[in-house]
């Protein structure tokens, strides 16, 4: 018996990282030594303070149950805090908290809350799949706001076509931003909250790499800006701040009825952060400043190996202090994807073609800096005999 897939599955391309990790394991398979730097997965381990804390915290029967609900009111507590001690900015852990299995699962969930088909869902293009994929989902349609180099990666919010703006019920943001690595100031925040308030957008704005950044550039968070909270919510993770991607777990901060609306979703089709999971995370967000700053200082160090490498070896590179991605233009002669199948084929090297993020990366590749420095050299080398 064969079965169809729904028509909105259909309408997906296939999910950009699987398809990487396809052509890894058919190089892996042939004996290639990959330098692997296609997806965004922190290498080093969850720091140990952590993971003790989640061991004490997993002896708990209490814990042992459905968490259900919005999350533990001690991880909404400390989520609150750590809010307002970062960007200055208090938010109700009562009302305007959510915990969420990381951010992706909230993002992609989130639009079942308040987007009808029909609808358009404004994305950034380049930008994470997910954005386009939950509109999908509920059958509206994903219209591209193209991120362009001319434009420091930041949207022209007036060229937004007239139609679709009309229809336009939902507005994705991310800064630091992924795949660019692009980051933005509180005035084009403003920007962006007025053009909202005045279309009756719900701007939501993914902040997965809050606390990725050199030195003392300290990426915004969209309620800074007064009167935000009218209009927006925004998405948080613990997985890259502190190596903690396998174990899910993030949150969602912003006006009650938002995050009132994703919570509504979620009681329906999941239970919850696991409890223990939640203790951990309270563990992260009281941690000493410290240990932020650790993780911060080695993708400072692998990102200048990367940068550095390539300049030299005559590659354009988008200069970013934020996130651990490194965003490159690929040499003359080839697409978006040509370039980074020869990379692995010829060089062992696994990139990440930008047409996969939307038409608007076609031109690009991206680097991860998710690997060991030493391995990071060997993948600027090959890269550089490949240009050569």
């Amino acid at each position: 018996m064969e079965f169809q897939k729904s028509s909105a599955l259909r309408s997906l391309p296939p999910y950009l990282f699987i398809e990487i990790d396809r052509k890894k394991k058919e190089a892996l398979a042939k004996g290639v030594d990959l330098v692997d730097l296609g997806v965004g997965d922190p290498d080093r381990p969850t720091p140990k303070i952590l993971v003790d804390a989640l061991k004490k915290a997993s002896e708990k029967p209490s814990n042992h149950q459905y968490p259900l609900g919005s999350g533990m009111p001690v991880y909404r507590k400390a989520v609150a805090a750590w809010f307002k001690r970062r960007f200055g900015v208090e938010v109700d852990p009562a009302t305007e908290v959510l915990a969420t299995i990381g951010s992706k699962e909230a993002i992609g969930h989130f639009p079942v809350a308040f987007v009808e088909a029909g609808d358009v869902v404004l994305c950034p293009d380049p930008g994470y799949p997910v954005y386009a994929a939950g509109a999908r989902f509920v059958g509206a349609e994903p219209v591209a706001m193209p991120l362009l180099a001319k434009n420091r990666f930041l949207p022209d919010f007036k060229a937004i076509p007239p139609a679709k703006l009309k229809k336009a019920r939902l507005m994705w943001l991310n800064y630091p931003n992924n795949p660019t690595a692009a980051t933005c100031d509180l005035a084009f925040f403003k920007k962006a909250v007025e053009f909202c308030r005045k279309h009756r957008i719900i701007l939501a704005h993914d902040m997965a790499y809050s606390e990725v950044y050199e030195g003392a550039l300290k990426p915004p968070s969209v309620l800074q800006v007064k009167g935000a909270k009218d209009v927006a919510i925004e998405f948080h993770s613990l997985s890259k701040t502190f190596n903690m991607t396998g174990w899910r777990i993030g949150f969602a901060v912003g006006h009650p009825q938002l995050v009132g609306g994703l919570a509504a979703v979620k009681g329906n089709i999941d239970s919850g952060v696991v409890s223990a999971i939640q203790e951990m995370g309270v563990t992260a967000l009281e941690a000493p400043a410290s240990l932020a700053k650790e993780v911060r200082s080695v993708y400072t160090r692998r990102r200048k190996i990367v940068v550095d490498g390539l300049r030299k070896s005559g590659f354009e590179v988008f200069a970013s202090r934020a996130a651990f991605y490194v965003w490159v233009r690929v040499p003359k002669g080839y697409d978006s994807a040509g370039f980074c199948g020869e990379l692995l084929e010829k060089a062992g090297v696994v990139a990440t073609p930008g047409n996969g993020f939307g038409a608007s990366g076609e031109g690009y590749f991206r680097l991860t800096l998710t690997a060991p420095e030493e391995r990071l050299k060997l993948a600027v080398k090959r890269l550089a005999s490949l240009k050569a």
